[in-house]
C-alpha cells in the first residue's frame, strides 16, 4: 500500500533533521548563507567553491569542504546550486559530473538566476538521469540571505519541490511552488520588472518632492501608509541597483521571444542604467 504524500514528506523531514546529507555549489555571498542556514537547522552540507577564501568561511560555519562540484552529489539528497551565469550553472550540473555521482531520486535546486530556457534544458537532462532539477531562484536580496527570510520561487514538478522543500525552508521564509520547469525564473523575472520600475518611479517622485521643499524622509514615512506605498520605497537608499541592467536584458529579451509589447519595461531600462544608491541616497539629505 502506497503512503499518502504527505507522510512520506514528514518522514523526509525527519531523515533530513536526523542527519540527511545535503550540498551546495558556490559558496558566495549568498550561496554561503544558504549553507549556514542548512547547518544551523541540522542538515549536513557538503559544499565546494572555486574560491578557496570562500570555501574556508563556509567550512568554518560548519560545512564540509569537498573537491569539486561532483563529489558534493555523493551521497546528497538535495543539492543547492548559486553560481554567477547559466554557462557556470550547466557546467557545474551537466559538464562536472555531478548528475553522475547523485542517486536517482534526489533532486537538484538551482538558485542561480537563470534564463527560462535553460531550466527547462536543465529539467530535461536531469530527468533522463532520474534527477529532479528546479528552478529555484531567491529574492529580498543579501540581507533576507543572511536572516534565513528569503522567498524562494519553484518552478518544476511538485513531487521534486515537497522532496527539496524542507532543505529550502532552512534559509526560506516563504518556499512556494509556481508552475512547471521556468516559472520560477519567470516568476523572478515579474518580480524584478516590478521592482526596477517602482524605483524609477520612487526616484522620479521623491527627486520632484526635494525640488518642492519637502522632508523627504517624512514624506517616506508618511507614504508608508498609503496607497502608493511599496517596498522599495521602505527600503530608500538601501538598494543598490546592482543586477537591474542584466535583469532587464533578461526581461526584454523574454517579451521579444513571446511578442509581447512591454513599453514600460523598456523604459525603465533606460532609466536604471543611470541609476545608483548614491542617487537614491542623495535624495534623503
Amino acid at each position: 500500500m502506497q503512503r499518502p504524500l504527505f507522510q512520506k514528506n514528514i518522514n523526509f523531514r525527519r531523515n533530513v533533521m536526523s542527519g540527511e546529507t545535503t550540498g551546495v555549489i558556490g559558496l558566495g555571498a549568498m550561496g554561503y548563507q544558504m549553507a549556514r542556514h542548512m547547518v544551523d537547522k541540522g542538515f549536513l552540507v557538503n559544499g565546494f567553491d572555486v574560491q578557496q577564501a570562500c570555501n574556508e568561511k563556509a567550512k568554518a560555519a560548519g560545512v564540509t569542504i569537498v573537491g569539486s562540484p561532483q563529489d558534493v552529489g555523493a551521497g546528497a539528497q538535495v543539492v543547492i546550486v548559486m553560481v554567477a551565469t547559466d554557462k557556470q550553472v550547466k557546467d557545474v550540473i551537466v559538464n562536472s559530473g555531478l548528475l553522475d555521482r547523485m542517486t536517482k531520486g534526489s533532486v537538484i535546486c538551482v538558485a542561480s538566476s537563470t534564463s527560462v530556457v535553460t531550466a527547462r534544458e536543465l529539467e530535461t537532462i536531469g530527468a533522463a538521469k532520474g534527477i529532479g532539477i528546479l528552478d529555484t531562484p531567491v529574492v529580498l536580496g543579501q540581507e533576507a540571505a543572511d536572516n534565513g527570510t528569503l522567498t524562494v520561487f519553484c518552478g518544476g514538478t511538485q513531487e521534486a519541490f515537497e522532496k527539496a522543500k524542507p532543505v529550502m525552508q532552512a534559509f526560506g521564509a516563504n518556499v512556494m511552488h509556481v508552475g512547471a520547469s521556468g516559472n520560477g525564473q519567470l516568476t523572478k523575472t515579474a518580480n524584478n520588472m516590478l521592482l526596477w520600475a517602482c524605483i524609477s518611479a520612487n526616484y522620479e517622485v521623491l527627486t520632484f518632492a526635494k525640488a518642492m521643499g519637502a522632508d523627504v524622509p517624512k514624506m517616506i514615512a508618511a507614504l508608508a501608509h498609503s496607497s502608493g506605498a511599496n517596498w522599495s520605497l521602505a527600503r530608500w537608499g538601501m538598494s543598490t541597483g546592482k543586477w537591474a541592467e542584466k535583469d532587464m536584458d533578461v526581461a526584454l529579451e523574454l517579451a521579444q521571444d513571446a511578442k509581447t509589447p512591454v513599453p514600460l519595461a523598456a523604459l525603465v531600462d533606460q532609466l536604471m542604467k543611470g541609476m545608483n544608491q548614491q542617487k537614491m541616497r542623495a535624495l534623503l539629505e
